[in-house]
């Protein structure tokens, strides 16, 4: 309950978008997310299912929101179900929601204990045409094991065989793709606490030190700035670790000599940042490490100023993979005559330049939301060329937070230190 502090106008607004957009007679359910085993009788963590974040503004687990809008009595319109608390409970685990902060946090009026969840969702099922849940539905990502909306939903098809099921993710995907002005706030906040943590890493990373001391570093500034922690697991990547792409292990020696490419982002009130930076260990730039890193840093600019409304990521990938070509040359990697000869299918820059240059931001380090999505003001989205050799054993990845505005973007991270020399008279600090 450490945000309890968002305005509840949020989440009743998050609502009442989702409630215009169901057919009319609906009833729209969404789980909480499960408490993940983690050994024995420990749990992970909790987070909070995003989608169910967004409606409610409630972390706790074992809830469930229901949505039924066209309800003639106005009490049954939104109802939350939440755990009823038990002193033994709280003796073990602390503290859970009462009705009354529960209602505060969401802005529902009817909470419900969730023990009642069956018999009232039971009645309202059966008033309404359509059933709406949510699912798991990123392109890239199917994890192995099922969700408590997943699960609920194999049970309504044998409860309810003859209601007709809707898919509610498309629908929440397209609303949380463009920011309320406080979920901007947040994020932006998140990115404040992130500019912290990279401040406090160039007056402490030095060689000799690990790469899990890098990320403790991080880990206190996160804490001590309000954070819940990191909004994913950091990469801190010295020296050829950098050219694993999601290199999490964070165990060897930062050596002199070698960059120190760091990914990394605050999540606060359960919205991400997400920032590369990549510095040398010793605190000064090599002239060929200095080359590289100026050249990712003009891709970069290039990068961000195709980031405005009517694009799509997928066009913007395209365009960044000939901006690298030109860079590559410059820097020897392959020659004119290489690229008039590579197959089309599998472009020379691919072999330096391994990932795309942009994922939506929110709730989700990479948020909901494909390639194709035509961007519009209040979109967030990462920009992150970035440039590996192998064969040099250096990788370079540089990562701002942009924010589409109806005359192009907006850096939220133009504040957090990205030039060559600032990097290194920081460090000289």
């Amino acid at each position: 309950m450490r945000y309890s502090q968002i305005p509840k106008g949020l989440f009743i607004r998050n609502r009442k978008k989702l409630a215009g957009r169901l057919e009319r007679n609906s009833v729209a359910i969404v789980h909480s997310n499960d408490q993940m085993l983690r050994n024995g009788d420990q749990f992970f963590p909790y987070r909070q299912n995003s989608d169910f974040f967004y409606l409610s503004g409630i972390e706790q687990e074992m809830s469930v929101l229901l949505l039924c809008p066209d309800h003639p009595d106005i009490d049954r319109q939104a109802i939350l179900f939440i755990r009823q608390p038990d002193a033994k409970m709280e003796t073990w685990e602390g503290k859970k929601l009462e009705k009354k902060m529960a209602k505060e946090i969401s802005g529902i009026m009817n909470i419900q204990w969730l023990e009642n969840f069956e018999s009232i969702s039971r009645e309202l099922i059966l008033e309404s045409e359509h059933i709406y849940c949510a699912s798991h539905e990123l392109i890239k990502f199917r994890p192995e094991h099922s969700s408590r909306d997943e699960r609920y939903l194999t049970k309504l098809k044998k409860d309810f065989p003859l209601h007709e099921l809707k898919r509610l993710s498309p629908i929440l995907t397209e609303l949380r793709l463009v920011k309320e002005p406080e979920e901007q706030a947040l994020i932006l906040k998140a990115v404040e606490i992130t500019k912290s943590g990279f401040k406090r890493l160039l007056s402490f990373v030095e060689p000799g030190q690990k790469e899990y001391d890098v990320e403790a570093e991080l880990t206190s500034e996160f804490i001590h700035q309000g954070a819940t922690g990191h909004a994913y697991a950091p990469i801190i990547a010295s020296g050829e670790n950098a050219c694993s792409l999601h290199y999490i292990t964070n165990d060897q020696v930062c050596r002199d000599g070698d960059l120190l490419l760091m990914d990394f982002g605050a999540e606060y009130a359960n919205y991400a940042a997400d920032c590369s930076r990549t510095i040398p260990v010793n605190g000064r730039f090599t002239k060929r490490q200095k080359d590289l890193y100026n050249a990712n840093l003009r891709v970069f600019r290039q990068a961000r100023a195709l980031i405005k409304p009517g694009t799509t990521i997928d066009k913007i990938n395209k365009e960044v993979g000939k901006i690298w070509e030109e860079e590559h040359i410059r820097l020897g990697l392959y020659s004119t005559r290489d690229r008039q000869k590579q197959s089309k299918d599998d472009p020379l820059y691919m072999k330096y330049f391994l990932h795309g240059s942009s994922h939506f931001l929110g709730l989700d380090v990479h948020d909901v939301g494909s390639k194709q999505e035509i961007l519009k003001p209040g979109m967030i989205l990462t920009c992150e060329p970035g440039i590996y050799i192998p064969a040099e054993k250096t990788g370079i990845r540089l990562e701002n937070d942009i924010m589409v505005t109806s005359e192009g973007n907006t850096d939220l991270m133009k504040e957090v230190p990205i030039e060559s020399e600032e990097i290194e008279e920081l460090m000289r600090r």
